[in-house]
């Protein structure tokens, strides 16, 4: 029997024992499935991440509390309280007049309840420096930002969903709302920027930072800075300044003491990818035992198909066909169902990953819907292996039939 009479026979058999032969792909559909849709959300989990990094520029430098190994996140990142940065930092990196240095913002960070009348909305807020708009490129629609004399005002710049969402859609300038017991005066706000998963601005509250830190919080250190410099190349030069004058500021005598981290956003693009690629195929390698899981389903159904096809063989063989030619037609068989398995599975995986991309894409995310072509080779020639891996048993024992005895099995 050639191949195309191999894949007709199987085909038929298919649609002969569609309930078995639903059960038997069932297995291969669901992992081929799970392989497409994770590496297609994956690569779109990837970009997007990436692409909400580089939207702050390839030149912004992050100051961090905690020391951190060079490829590793800073003690801060871990939820640790750290309070080695000062605004004294901050001001003196500006003093020291780097001639790559453009500017620097200082920030802390907090969450309460922010209302207004009878309106009451829970919000981040964070303490920031006058010029927080150069730093990260922001635009106001209303009013204006605080300016370095306001640093330690009570005074108030609103992202523009929680502006509309606590002034119902009015005009909230000059407006006066209350953050725990203390006042603010709204002075502008902000374009709306969209959905960003590092700091959504659209869904903040932006105070002067000394405020923030003496009124609302009570602290005297920062969570972070953020610094521009004019050009990413000269990033080691600027980052070396940095250390030598923060290990000044904190009687440091050695790198090893450090008690800060500098990093680039060059620096966490790379560390992100390489996390997201990690991540990825760990996940892609787990959703894959559903793939051996479904072979020795498939495995069990064929030698139950080869003893309900006994007879058949035991014909086949008195007709003359040998025991490669039986092998031949159970691996193309097996082949063809977890080959068609592997195909429904890509085509649902695909539906799949589209459809979470536009619900994602209707809550606010610039989410792109990627196709994973690597994912949709490894779908298909899983599949086959699968088919040529556990189709073998049935196919040999199919080959091993006496044909007398099968002839005259009941």
């Amino acid at each position: 029997m050639d191949l195309k009479d191999s894949i007709t026979t199987a085909c038929q058999m298919i649609l002969r024992n569609k309930v078995q032969s639903f059960l038997t792909m069932l297995g291969i559909v669901i992992g081929v499935m799970a392989v497409i849709i994770i590496m297609s959300l994956g690569a779109s989990a990837q970009e997007f991440i990436l692409g909400q990094v580089k939207s702050y520029g390839s030149n912004m430098v992050a100051l961090l509390p905690g020391k951190s190994e060079e490829s590793g996140p800073p003690s801060s990142a871990y939820g640790l309280i750290i309070t080695s940065l000062k605004n004294k930092d901050g001001e003196d990196i500006l003093n020291m007049k780097n001639p790559h240095i453009e500017g620097l913002a200082m920030y802390v960070k907090g969450n309460d309840v922010v209302s207004w009348e009878d309106n009451v909305k829970s919000v981040t807020f964070y303490g920031t420096s006058s010029n927080y708009p150069d730093i990260e490129n922001a635009s106001l629609e209303k009013g204006r930002f605080f300016d370095q004399e306001e640093e330690s005002e009570s005074v108030a710049v609103l992202g523009s969903k929680i502006a509309d969402e606590l002034f119902d859609n009015g005009d909230p300038i000059g407006k006066k709302i209350r953050i725990k017991k203390t006042n603010f005066t709204v002075v502008g706000v902000f374009k709306s920027k969209g959905g960003n998963f590092i700091q959504n601005q659209d869904e903040q509250i932006f105070i002067p930072i000394k405020t923030a830190q003496n009124r609302l919080l009570g602290i005297n250190y920062l969570d972070f800075i953020r610094i521009r410099i004019d050009n990413v190349e000269n990033f080691d030069y600027v980052k070396e300044d940095i250390a030598s004058l923060l290990r000044a500021n904190h009687d440091i005598n050695s790198a090893d003491e450090d008690d800060f981290s500098i990093r680039s956003v060059a620096q966490a693009i790379q560390t992100i990818s390489s996390i997201t690629d990690i991540l990825k195929f760990f996940l892609v390698a787990v959703s894959a035992i559903s793939l051996v899981v479904g072979g020795f389903g498939i495995m069990n159904i064929m030698l139950a198909i080869v003893q309900q096809r006994i007879k058949e063989i035991g014909l086949r063989k008195a007709l003359g066909a040998n025991s490669k030619d039986i092998v031949w037609q159970f691996l193309v068989e097996t082949v063809t169902i977890t080959f068609i398995s592997g195909v429904i599975g890509i085509i649902l995986g695909i539906s799949i990953s589209y459809g979470a991309a536009q619900i994602i894409n209707l809550l606010g995310y610039k989410w792109t819907f990627i196709v994973s072509y690597d994912g949709i080779l490894i779908g298909c020639l899983v599949s086959i292996l699968i088919g040529l891996i556990f189709g073998i048993f049935p196919a040999l024992r199919a080959s091993k039939l006496d044909p007398i005895d099968a002839l005259s099995y009941e």
